[in-house]
């Protein structure tokens, strides 16, 4: 039978209305529990967004769970078969918005801290939390600003474990060791605005764009490696004309996102994007903006401790993934000598009756408490 603690937990946490950036007193709630285990808790806010920083000890390694306390809304009321913000036991199930990402995820952390701590109360080491109110939001001021500020202090974290849900077909099939890195850029391609029965007068951008867009879709950029697979190039929106049926646009707006890995840089791609369009002749702007830096980490302590967690309590020895979108791993990353993800299966997040499997949240208690168990207390 699972814990009833950890699902007490979720509970209390799914029950706080904390969309993207309101936290909802969820931190709060966590810091009244961390802060009689011995953990001194910092708030580390920016404008409407709640950081919290908490940390047990000051010896070496450093092991943090980091994750975040806000959700997205929840859509339609009336189509959820309960209200998202009361959590609801269904078939094994744990129902409410948030409950796979990632509030189940925080409640495992926190039963599994205090399990380790009532076993090990003495072990070498320390334990922190990381957690913001704005990962599913603009993450401009959430775990960007506190690694910020972990960084001017010169604190490192050894080793970071993220509990985002990363599970596909069952409980322990995959664990995230990195995530693509993500760059936009936005194209405007300059042609001549004319009457459409005189195009002698004008130049279609559309007609001059779309040699040199068939070029770069079929593009291979490179071959992707071990851990990353190749990379992608995909258009997200397009726009041209002024909406009449008779004029040549003047110009055409492109919009366009590589989601890379190491295989590439940010540099290299730039330069093959320019060069099609310089091959083609094209009067163009293009500006960039970087969505995300890749990050891995290789198999290691953290890798292997955290592997083999999930395969003492599924039997599964999970996937090594980097596939998906970006999460606050890339920025923790920056501080962090390891940074792994590791939540419950992910096939209801983001969805109506988001839920998770009650068995699963103690088990996932129990693949953090043996994981700090193998980073903290094994040679």
């Amino acid at each position: 039978m699972p814990d009833g603690k950890v699902l007490d937990y979720a509970r209390a946490l799914i029950a706080r209305a904390s969309v993207t950036p309101d936290d909802a007193g969820c931190q709060q709630w966590l810091a009244d529990r961390l802060a009689p285990l011995g953990f001194v808790v910092q708030r580390v806010d920016h404008g409407d967004v709640s950081n919290l920083w908490a940390r047990r000890g000051s010896a070496r390694p450093l092991i943090c769970f980091a994750g975040h306390t806000d959700v997205v809304p929840t859509g339609p009321l009336e189509q959820w078969h309960s209200d998202p913000f009361t959590p609801v036991e269904r078939d094994g199930r744990l129902y409410g918005r948030g409950a796979a990402d990632m509030k189940g995820s925080i409640a495992a952390f926190l039963a599994a801290v205090e399990d380790f701590l009532a076993a090990h109360p003495q072990a070498p080491g320390s334990i922190a939390w990381l957690i913001t109110s704005d990962e599913e939001g603009p993450a401009v001021d959430g775990t960007v600003r506190v690694v910020e500020w972990l960084a001017a202090r010169g604190e490192r974290i050894d080793a970071c474990i993220v509990g985002e849900p990363t599970c596909v077909a069952r409980f322990g099939d995959m664990m995230k060791n990195g995530r693509r890195g993500s760059l936009h850029g936005r194209l405007r391609v300059n042609g001549v605005q004319a009457h459409i029965a005189y195009p002698h007068l004008g130049r279609n951008p559309i007609h001059l764009a779309a040699p040199a867009i068939a070029e770069l879709a079929a593009m291979t950029w490179d071959e992707g490696n071990e851990y990353f697979p190749p990379t992608t190039w995909q258009i997200s929106n397009m726009h041209a004309g002024t909406g009449a049926m008779n004029v040549i646009p003047g110009h055409a707006d492109i919009s366009f996102n590589f989601r890379y890995g190491t295989a590439s840089s940010v540099e290299s791609l730039q330069a093959r994007v320019c060069a099609v369009l310089d091959r083609h002749g094209l009067d163009y702007t293009l500006t960039w903006e970087s969505g995300a830096k890749p990050f891995l980490t290789p198999r290691g302590p953290l890798v292997q401790a955290l592997a083999a967690a999930v395969e003492a309590v599924t039997g599964i020895t999970p996937e090594l993934s980097t596939t998906g979108g970006t999460s606050d791993g890339r920025f923790i990353a920056g501080i962090a000598d390891e940074v792994v993800e590791f939540g419950p299966i992910n096939a209801s997040i983001h969805k109506i009756d988001e839920h998770v499997g009650i068995d699963e949240l103690d088990r996932l208690t129990q693949v953090y408490r043996l994981a700090l168990e193998r980073l903290l207390t094994r040679p």
